[in-house]
């Protein structure tokens, strides 16, 4: 049987960089957009709760899937174990690329 992947996918959303950890990402047939399935988040009861993942399991709740625009992905790594979820401040100047082939045709990008 094969090894089932965890995916970790970072991207930026509302001046915010989330990082989730999911078992199934693909293209959406929804073009410009990746679809992320079956999130993973901690399921062991701590005496230390991470308010950031916390926060994340109560926004995610009841989500099956979540449509992600393609210019808000940072980042998509398959990884051996699931880390900790987390929402952080993005206080740098790391903004997600504009890309011509999502901006449609006879747009330029400054």
């Amino acid at each position: 049987m094969a090894k089932k992947g965890i995916y970790k996918v970072v991207f930026v959303q509302l001046g915010e960089i989330y990082e989730i950890y999911a078992e199934a990402i693909f293209q959406s047939d929804m073009y410009g957009f990746i679809e992320v399935e079956e999130y993973i988040f901690d399921q062991n009861s701590q005496i230390v709760v991470d308010t950031s993942e916390e926060k994340l399991k109560n926004e995610f709740k009841g989500v099956q899937r979540s449509y992600i625009p393609i210019s808000c992905i940072m980042r998509i790594d398959e990884v051996d174990k699931k880390g900790t979820a987390k929402i952080t401040k993005n206080d740098s100047k790391v903004m997600p690329i504009a890309n011509a082939m999502l901006d449609g045709p006879g747009k330029k990008s400054d």
